[in-house]
């Protein structure tokens, strides 16, 4: 099943990254982790949800329930960055870039642009680039 970010509620968002950060939670590990839960059963609903839509999948252990995520961090995040620059940059990643680094509130170390650069030049190396 393919991840796409968009089907989820804000809440269901914020349940996801409290599972990735801690790699598997139970409902009430969620509850605990939210700086504003909503209820217990809200939780437990909104968990029963993520996993039908195929976010989670979970154990039993005890008498809890244990969620983890189906998909891992990294290609939730790429399935999501995809969406974010459909939806805002016109799928352009040189805009977002661009629109992050004028941000005055963004400030790139030399190490951290210096990295950006390297990444530009292996993908150059790659054959990845549009340009090839």
């Amino acid at each position: 099943m393919a991840l796409d970010p968009a089907e989820l509620s804000k809440r269901e968002r914020q349940i996801m990254e409290v599972i990735y950060a801690a790699r598997e939670a139970s409902a009430n590990q969620v509850v605990a982790a939210m700086s504003d839960p909503p209820t217990q059963t809200a939780v437990r609903t909104l968990l029963g949800i993520l996993e039908r839509k195929g976010h989670l999948t979970h154990i039993k252990r005890g008498r809890q329930f244990i969620y983890r995520p189906t998909h891992p961090r990294r290609q939730a995040a790429r399935s999501a960055l995809r969406r974010l620059l459909a939806t805002f940059f016109d799928g352009s990643v040189e805009h977002a870039l661009a629109s992050y680094i004028a941000d005055p509130k963004s400030r790139l170390s030399d190490e951290q642009l210096q990295r950006l650069g390297d990444l530009i030049d292996q993908a150059r190396r790659d054959g990845t680039s549009a340009g090839k």
